[in-house]
């Protein structure tokens, strides 16, 4: 289960930086809006899911608290994800 948490937050912490890197300028320099409805939705997802699967782990491997804040604060900033995995994942 773990390791299926640390694939995700790859995943949401890329859709994150493809949202505010690729996305966003394509939309607001580009005039192409398409990009940040596809991007952003899938962002969005990944997002609602990751923080839904760090509350399972929270309860089932008895996290603390301040870890479970932590890790929804990171979700939220760029390379977060990548950080948290790092500190607090890595086997």
């Amino acid at each position: 289960m773990l390791t299926s948490f640390r694939l995700l937050g790859y995943l949401e912490g890329i859709s994150f930086l493809l949202l505010m890197g690729v996305a966003m300028p394509l939309k607001y320099y580009l005039g192409q809006p398409l990009a940040v409805r596809i991007v952003g939705s899938l962002h969005g997802l990944l997002f609602v899911v990751y923080c839904v699967w760090a509350f399972i782990l929270f309860l089932r491997e008895k996290w603390p608290e301040t870890q479970l804040i932590l890790c929804w604060v990171l979700s939220c900033l760029p390379f977060g994800t990548f950080w948290f995995d790092r500190k607090y994942l890595k086997p």
